[in-house]
Parts: C-alpha cells; sequence; structure tokens
C-alpha cells in the first residue's frame, strides 16, 4: 500500500469510523496479495532467483491465524482499546517468531 493510504486510513480510526479504516486496511493488503507477490515470482523466474511460494509450517500458520483475526474484526465492527492492545501484542509475537524462524539449509525445502 502507499502511505497515502495509510494516513487515510489513521485519519478515519482518529475520528473513530473503524470500518472505514479497517476495509482501506483490508484493501491494501489484496492489493499486494494479488498484484505484488505474483510481479515478485514472476521477476525472480525472470533473473534466475528461487522466489518460488513454497512456505514454512509456521508463515502458514501465521497466515491462517491472520486471515482469523481479520475476519473476526470485520465481523464486529467496533472495536477498543483492548483489541487494539492484543493486536500489537500479536504482532510482537509473530515478529519474534519469524526473527528466530531458523534458515533452511542451502538445497533444503522449507
Amino acid at each position: 500500500g502507499s502511505a497515502a493510504e495509510h494516513v487515510v486510513a489513521l485519519t478515519a480510526a482518529v475520528r473513530n469510523r473503524m470500518s472505514l479504516a479497517i476495509g482501506i486496511a483490508f484493501a491494501s493488503c489484496t492489493q499486494v496479495a494479488v498484484f505484488v507477490v505474483p510481479v515478485a515470482v514472476v521477476a525472480g523466474w525472470a533473473t534466475g532467483v528461487r522466489m518460488d511460494l513454497s512456505f514454512h509450517l509456521f508463515e502458514v500458520v501465521a497466515l491462517f491465524l491472520s486471515v482469523l483475526i481479520v475476519a473476526e474484526l470485520m465481523r464486529g465492527g467496533t472495536s477498543s482499546w483492548l483489541q487494539g492492545s492484543l493486536l500489537l501484542s500479536t504482532y510482537a509475537l509473530l515478529t519474534f517468531g519469524f526473527f528466530f524462524l531458523p534458515s533452511p539449509r542451502p538445497g533444503q525445502s522449507p
């Protein structure tokens, strides 16, 4: 997403228009998933760099849980400071998990 989308989403959230803020963030993520990822795979193929979509189990579980959390947020339509702090805590835990995730050995599939 672009910086303008993030500014508009933050402004909408400050004005207590959470459905608009979540919708903007969701649309930005969808744009990345639909356009940027396939372009990166094709660019990797064209340059000879391995950028396939073979994910580690931790990455698949993190993506699945992210989808569930976003679906729950969008279903509710409202939010509170507790939900925001829980989302930030989840983000921090995922950050630490990905930081300590072991790298696959050369020639080994993830």
